[in-house]
Order: C-alpha cells, then structure tokens, then sequence
C-alpha cells in the first residue's frame, strides 16, 4: 500500500481541481503498476513536493538505487525526461533518467542523497561534505555560487525541438499586463509592474534559444551519490523546462532564502556565472519578467499585490545600472 501524504493531496486539489482528484486517486495503482514492471522494490520512506510523489527504490536485476517520480504531467512537467536527457547528453549536471513511460509520465530517475539538498548545506568551496546550514552572508554566498555553477552548465545547452517556448509565455504576459497592471491596489505599485513590463517589451523580441530549468532554486539542487559515481557533485533535478534566454532563470535562486540586501550581490554573481556580466540590462529585464509572470498569476487568483519580495527584487534591480 502507498500513503499519499494529506499535504501532496491538498495541493493537488487546490491547484488541479478534477484533473488533481483523478491524479491522486490513480496514484496507488501507478506505483504498484511500475513497482511491478520496472522490477522496484520499495526502499525509504515516500517523499513528495508540490507536484509530485517519489518512491525511493531499489532496482532488482542489478541493485541499483534510483527514485520513482509520479506526477501529473501538464505543460510545465511534459518536457521533463526531454530536458533531462539532452542535458545527460551533455554532461551538464542535472539528474539522470533510467526509465520514463510517456502514457503516464512516470520517470525512473538517478537516486540523489536527498538528506544533502544546496538549502542546507555551507559546503566547502563548492564541495558536497559540509553540515552546516546556510545561515551567515559567506556561507550564503557560497550557496549562491554553486548554484550559479550548475545553472551555467544547464543553460549551456541548446533546447531541444518541441518545448515550450519563452516567446510564447511572454506574448501571454504581455498581453495580460495592462489589467494586471490596473488591478493591483497601490499606486506605487503599479508603477513599479509598469517599469518590470516596459522591460519586458525591450527584450521581447529576442527570447532565446537556451534549454532553461524555470526552477533552480537551492532546494532543486542535491549532493550526488558516490554509488552513481557522483561523490563530490551538486545535482539538478524537478526542472520545468522551456527554451528561452538564461537570464529568465535568475529569479528563483534571489527569492529563494530571500535576503533582501543580497539580492544585487546574487545577480552580479549569477550574471557572471552565465557570462551576462556585459549584458547585465537583458539579464535584468527577464528577471523582471519573472515578477511580471508571478503577478499574473496572483492577480488572476484574485490577489492586488505583489508579493513583498518580489516587489522588493523588482525596486532593486530598477536601481542597477
């Protein structure tokens, strides 16, 4: 038997309605299904996150640790094993598939050591082994570095054909900008998403053509595991993916332990991580676009404010030259 965690029910129900209910009701029967056909035995306890369950399992032909991934697949997830696997081609850091049925979009995935996510660890100059958790600037900043290094080898990589678009969700954003705009309750406000779609529309036409994660943030990093050969890594994994211009993947890991007198310092250092240190204003553009994509999303569920701290990435970013 599988116990579905309350809060993955929750979720599911809150953000997927029908489709969400139909997704965990069927969630038994799909981990017993490639439990059986992938030749899986159960090996720790169940994990989950927003989106998905992962059964922690152990292959039987061959002893192998790996992960099984259920998720209902929408346009975010569709493009997941695609992503993964032209990144595995690439040898760009990010987790290895072992197996993916496309009716259900299930995924075997590479076991990481999910006791060791970025989040939690100070590590040493970048080096999976540290314990401490992220708490002071240096140790912080470390953190930021290390992810900088792993976006930099994502975003190195040309998208492959058939993903979503940044072009598309930005013709979207664009178009829902001025109600959002009007909605929201505070003047200042307002003027401040105006300045984030103004930005915007000067990038527009050059979305990019880039294999980006949307959700790199210290939690979707994890240490590698020596028994896949990847002692000493730090790991990507739960992208959502798109082709589009690297600077759109900077807003995560500055809102993600948000520290609002490092966000200039995070940019700067992620900037240059991408290479995007002489093109800081197209970086700073698609990071705004990222405070406009959530607005939209806010305002459409009936909220007329931003968030505090995507306001507050938005004002400094304006100030940077």
């Amino acid at each position: 038997m599988i116990d579905i965690p309350d809060e993955l029910i929750a979720t599911q129900y809150a953000y997927n309605g029908a489709a969400g209910r139909a997704f965990v009701a069927a969630l038994p029967g799909l981990a017993g299904r490639f439990l059986e056909e992938w030749g899986l035995r159960r090996d720790g306890a169940a994990m989950y996150g927003l989106c998905a369950l992962v059964l922690p399992v152990v292959r039987e032909a061959d002893g192998v640790p790996a992960a099984l991934k259920l998720q209902l697949v929408d346009e975010e997830t569709v493009g997941e094993p695609v992503a993964l696997r032209a990144w595995g081609a690439a040898g760009a850091g990010a987790v290895g598939v072992l197996g993916h049925d496309p009716g259900t979009g299930a995924l075997l995935l590479e076991r990481l050591d999910e006791g060791r996510p970025l989040s939690g660890m100070a590590g040493d100059g970048g080096v999976p082994g540290g314990s401490r958790l992220v708490g002071e600037v240096a140790d912080a900043r470390r953190v930021v570095t290390v992810l900088g290094g792993v976006l930099a080898r994502l975003a190195a990589v040309p998208a492959p054909e058939g993903l979503r678009t940044l072009g598309d969700a930005v013709e979207r954003m664009l178009a829902a900008a001025p109600g959002v705009v009007r909605r929201l309750a505070d003047a200042a406000e307002r003027r401040l998403l105006a300045d984030c779609v103004a930005a915007v529309r000067e990038v527009a036409g050059e979305p990019g053509d880039r294999l980006l994660h949307w959700d790199l943030h210290y939690d979707n990093i994890l240490a590698g595991r020596a028994d896949a050969g990847r002692a000493g890594e730090w790991v990507a994994l739960d992208p959502k993916p798109l082709a589009g211009d690297p600077g759109f993947e900077l807003f995560p890991a500055l809102d993600n332990l948000f520290d609002a007198g490092e966000v200039v310092w995070r940019f700067d250092a992620l900037t240059e991580a991408l290479g995007m240190e002489r093109d800081r204003g197209r970086a700073r553009a698609w990071t705004l676009g990222r405070v406009l994509q959530n607005a939209v999303w806010a305002v459409g569920d009936g909220e007329r404010e931003l968030v505090p701290d995507h306001a507050e990435i938005a004002r400094r970013l304006l100030a940077v030259r």
